[in-house]
């Protein structure tokens, strides 16, 4: 059994947007993430899928529930040392390759941010030669060092974020929405070198997307969100294979094919959320209908969905 690094359990992230409205974007949402694999989270936009992964790393301060990684707790009081130690294990690739880079630092301080923060560096030489090696790394080379954002494509600018992401040789990587911004040619590029680095440097993921054909491609496991919740997850393979909820089964129904024939024939299932019909005193949770696959559903459903599972 793989060995669990991060343990969510229970996690809620309101905001108040004046009284009484209350937006419950994370809405006790728990799951693991096991070292060395990659969970992708996805969901349509406004779902709540970011919010619960800056959650995760303290971007927000959670409104309840717990995350614990490696056995800490992430949201309890820390000193100032016991943070920059967390920051270092856990890093993040922002979604806008434009937005998260300093446009007034070069490419080489951008990268050396985090080795000067955590003293990883003894010298200015060793200092560049870290990020002559980051660079090569992601596919880049080292006279790009002394450039500005600016000059760089999209899919060079995400490049450089995974850059100064693995400059702290994190241990976890939340990757929000990676390769929304880019050309779809791009995005493979992005993907199949995170795979590689994963391979390399023993990562874990988690990785957030709306697009599940992506999604399927690089994750071990699948979570699927919808309006705060989390009312699926299952293997990759067995989330395709096996939806069970009704909305998981709308979003994959909305996955283009490369074949016009099928594009003219294909079904489109549409979710309707008053489908449940859920009463005051049903008990609504994540239940288990086969090892590892969980769906958000009643004591009712349950049944249903363990007939509809096909083995």
């Amino acid at each position: 059994m793989a060995e669990k690094l991060l343990e969510i359990s229970h996690l809620k992230q309101y905001f108040n947007i004046g009284r009484p409205n209350q937006v419950k974007a994370v809405d006790d949402v728990s799951f693991d993430i096991y070292k060395g694999e990659t969970l992708g989270l996805v969901g349509e936009s406004g779902c709540g899928k970011s919010t619960t992964g800056r959650s995760i790393i303290r971007l927000y301060n959670a409104t309840s529930g717990q995350v614990l990684f490696n056995g800490e707790n992430v949201h309890g009081k820390k000193s100032k040392s016991e943070l920059k130690k967390f920051n270092r294990k856990m890093q993040m690739i922002f979604q806008d390759p434009y937005a998260s880079l300093n446009p007034r630092m070069t490419v080489a301080d951008i990268i050396a941010e985090g080795i000067d923060i955590h003293g990883l560096a003894k010298t200015k030489k060793e200092r560049m030669e870290r990020v002559y090696q980051l660079l090569e790394t992601v596919g880049l080379n080292k006279e790009h060092a002394n450039r500005y954002p600016h000059e760089f494509s999209g899919g060079q600018r995400q490049r450089i974020g995974i850059a100064r992401a693995l400059a702290v040789e994190p241990e976890f990587i939340i990757a929000d929405e990676p390769i929304s911004a880019l050309d779809v040619s791009i995005q493979a590029q992005v993907v199949n070198l995170m795979k590689q680095l994963q391979r390399e440097k023993g990562l874990t993921y988690l990785f957030i997307a709306h697009d599940l054909s992506m999604v399927k491609y690089i994750s071990d496991r699948i979570g699927v969100m919808y309006f705060g919740k989390l009312v699926e997850l299952a293997s990759a393979e067995d989330l395709y294979k096996n939806p069970m909820h009704p909305y998981t089964k709308s979003l994959l129904s909305a996955i283009p094919l490369p074949d016009p024939e099928s594009e003219r024939t294909r079904h489109r299932i549409m979710y309707d959320p008053g489908m449940h019909n859920y009463n005051d005193n049903e008990k609504v949770e994540m239940r288990e209908i086969s090892p590892g696959h969980f769906v958000y559903c009643s004591d009712k459903e349950f049944e249903q969905y363990k007939g509809q599972y096909k083995k």
